[in-house]
């Protein structure tokens, strides 16, 4: 949203007022905050304080390293709700201080600090390191304000906004070469500078400047973060506007926002997830391989048991198998009933895969919506289950399902029958659900069960209590930490419900970039599990690009086949080749290889749930944060902490991928390799450029044997090899088992042996290299 016309002009659309200067600084009692008047012109006497705006602005200590600020207009505005869940673990204890001395007046909160500067009739606020070390960003001349649109012929015209609306703006700067990332899972530029972005959740795919997943958080080089504290739309001009300023505006009469600083990426994160919670521990099964239906195809019981007994000839064992939504009866969309032609004894069937050793787990799709076709819409409508609109009416439209209705999650009856719903899946067999949809949430001439909600804010954070409502339902049936979801749409806070997918993709190898740029940046927002249809959702894979697409998707924390209109099981992509490197020889390698690395992905994952990091396609940028070009690769990710994976996209198999500086050892064959360079190869379909970091202890569980065919999980006992990576004294692994409880350490020694490996049992083989 641009309120200018160049750097001199008002844009005519708006007028546009700016808080012009403090006037006054007002400390809080309890030494936590200050709050700042700020007119909207210059004061210079006492007949310049009448018939003008002003700007409130409260800078406040939140806990170390974090501050946030509030901009008010009018403050007699109500203060409506939903309002995101923070602090859901606690708010740390802390000790802030105010100081005000000749410079100005300093809020500080451990290592961060805000100086609003003392010098006369001017607005400057900076956001620095305690002690004056470095300016992380700051809001100067023109950087806060209010608008009106359309623009105001007389002042009294605001006496009635209802033809009007209202706007609060701040501005912060951009340092030279400062890159912004995240703002949840974004398909376009990983580096968000120059563009304008609108947080607010839309069902558009992965090749628009939608999302479905709206984050309210960015990440600066610089080692800070901003969480924008409203689920409301919100937009964002990111050197856009002004090339040297990131603009946030919303609509309303206040914007709060936390500055976060590191001085790390991680650390960042860490405290963004202080903030907003941390992501659920998943159980180990879930990273296992998940087998679709697909969508549209046209398949029954017949079909799905002829899928899972060819993956088990194949030896490639399915973990989960998910049937996706025509489980439902056509146009009953979505009431929970299995289709009877289809169907016939969906409980039966369940259970006979998962006794025949062909599956552990099932999947079902869900949306909260409910079709007219069906007799629950009915029921649901009579109960006051479903969102209405002003006049009493249910509200519905025919986009998606015909005649569609809300399931309107305010309504605690309502979450109560939901929840009932779950139940009845969960006694036919039923171990996980894809929470589907939640983006198209109506605002206008709607009203919610909660009178106390305002219907914009609930858009964004219709997500939250959807997929929280189903996580939890799971985890009660399930146990805390055996509950994993599938879901497409998110906000702030939603990591705590693992795991999330990335939506409708097409089968290309654009579509396969786009899938990798919005893993990084939800990553970026602490959501430690996150994965995309492999293969593509939209269309029908070539090959290649489907067995580059199975390297993605089993390097990611979770794995599955899913398609649009057609099958993702690997002998109907290829037509049942015999051919060297064929879609089921290349499928089954991965898969292979995914096994043996889960002694290591899982102790990431422990360490990424605790600290709020992503496990799943994690930002170079965030390990290697002092390297610049770090910051701009988004063709390649790291697998937790230690390894390094760059994606071929490329039919020929070429591919040019960047090493930050340091030694790296390729994980095939243990060549080593100096980093700080990019480097251009050619690699077939077993592999990818995978490498590993200098000083790590690889554990590294069987690759073949009964994890070939089997779901065997026990990598502590099975055996296996450790592998030594250029390590010194002091380098070590953290040996995790299938419950998440921490078995010990793996620890090289002063002479490079390794000591802990009495709590491994089986065999297991130690290789050096480097």
């Amino acid at each position: 949203m641009k309120f200018r016309d160049g750097m001199w002009l008002v844009n005519e659309r708006f007028t546009v007022q700016h808080a012009e200067e403090v006037y006054t600084v007002t400390p809080r009692e309890d030494n936590k905050a200050v709050t700042l008047l700020c007119p909207t012109r210059k004061i210079f006497s006492r007949g310049d304080t009448l018939n003008l705006s002003t700007i409130s602005v409260e800078i406040e200590a939140q806990f170390d390293d974090v501050i946030s600020l509030e901009v008010t207009h009018l403050a007699g505005v109500r203060r409506l709700g939903p309002d995101f869940d923070l602090f859901p673990d606690g708010k740390p204890a802390f000790k802030p201080e105010v100081v005000k001395n000749d410079k100005g007046t300093t809020v500080t909160s451990g290592a961060l600090s805000a100086t609003v500067s003392a010098d006369e009739h001017t607005f400057d606020i900076r956001f620095h390191a305690t002690g004056g070390s470095k300016t992380l960003t700051s809001l100067l001349n023109r950087s806060v304000g209010l608008a009106y649109s359309p623009a105001l012929s007389t002042p009294k015209i605001v006496e009635d906004l209802a033809a009007h609306k209202h706007y609060m703006f701040t501005q912060t700067e951009l340092s030279v070469g400062e890159t912004i990332h995240g703002l949840g899972e974004r398909f376009g530029a990983w580096n968000k500078v120059g563009q304008n972005v609108q947080v607010w959740n839309e069902d558009g795919g992965t090749s628009s400047e939608q999302a479905y997943k709206n984050i309210s958080f960015w990440l600066s080089s610089r080692g800070y973060g901003v969480f924008v504290d409203t689920p409301d739309k919100i937009d964002m001009e990111i050197g856009s506007e002004r090339c040297s300023r990131v603009q946030t505006t919303v609509e309303g009469q206040r914007l709060k926002w936390y500055l976060i600083y590191g001085p790390t990426p991680k650390e960042v994160l860490t405290k963004y997830s202080i903030l907003t919670g941390k992501s659920n521990r998943v159980p180990a099964w879930s990273y296992g391989l998940w087998l679709s239906t697909s969508f549209t195809t046209s398949y029954d019981e017949q079909t799905v048991r002829h899928f899972v007994e060819k993956m088990s000839e194949s030896k490639i064992p399915v973990e989960v198998f998910h049937f996706d939504c025509f489980w439902l009866r056509a146009f009953h969309w979505c009431d929970f009933i299995w289709d009877p032609e289809s169907f016939a004894d969906p409980a039966g069937q369940i259970k006979r895969m998962k006794d025949g050793g062909l599956i552990n787990k099932a999947s079902v799709w869900t949306n909260p919506y409910i079709g007219q076709a069906s007799p629950v819409f009915k029921y649901a409508a009579e109960k006051g289950y479903l969102l209405k609109k002003t006049n009493g009416d249910v509200w519905q439209w025919d986009l998606w399902q015909t005649g569609m209705a809300v399931v309107d999650f305010t309504n605690p009856e309502a979450c109560d029958w939901f929840r009932d719903c779950m139940d009845r899946l969960f006694d036919m067999g039923v171990n996980s659900i894809k929470t589907d949809f939640g983006e198209r949430i109506p605002t206008k001439n709607v009203q919610w069960y909660d009178k106390n909600v305002d219907p914009s804010r609930m858009h964004n954070y219709y997500a939250f209590i959807y997929n929280k409502l189903v996580f939890e339902a799971v985890q009660k049936r399930y146990g805390q930490h055996e509950a994993v979801l599938f879901a497409r749409t998110a906000c702030a806070g939603s990591q705590r419900f693992p795991l999330q997918w990335g939506g409708d993709c097409e089968s290309t190898p654009a579509a396969l970039a786009e899938s990798v740029r919005g893993g990084l940046s939800l990553g970026l927002a602490s959501f430690a599990f996150w994965t995309s249809d492999i293969g593509g959702f939209e269309g029908s894979p070539p090959p290649w690009i489907y067995k580059r697409w199975v390297a993605f998707g089993l390097l990611n924390s979770h794995s599955r086949l899913h398609g649009s209109n057609s099958y993702r099981v690997p002998w109907l992509v290829d037509n049942s080749s015999t051919e060297a490197e064929n879609c089921t020889d290349v499928l089954r390698h991965w898969v292979q290889l995914k096994r043996s690395l889960m002694p290591y992905l899982f102790a990431q994952a422990e360490e990424s749930v605790a600290n709020g990091w992503p496990t799943s396609v994690r930002a170079v940028a965030l390990e290697f944060p002092d390297d610049p070009t770090s910051w701009y690769l988004d063709r390649e990710f790291m697998v937790g902490s230690q390894i390094l994976a760059a994606l071929v996209f490329e039919e020929d198999g070429s591919v040019e991928y960047y090493l930050p500086p340091g030694r790296w050892f390729s994980f095939w064959d243990g060549k080593e390799t100096q980093g700080g360079r990019w480097v251009k190869e050619k690699y077939g379909f077993f592999q990818l450029p995978l490498f590993v970091r200098d000083g790590t202890v690889l554990v590294l569980g069987q690759a073949e044997g009964e994890a070939e065919s089997s779901f065997g999980y026990n990598w502590l006992t099975s055996g296996g090899e450790v592998r030594l990576y250029g390590v010194k004294d002091g380098d070590k692994a953290a040996l995790v088992g299938t419950k998440g409880e921490q078995m010990g350490v793996l620890e090289v020694d002063t002479s490079g042996e390794l000591k802990g490996m009495d709590i491994l049992s089986g065999e297991w083989k130690v290789s050096k290299l480097g």
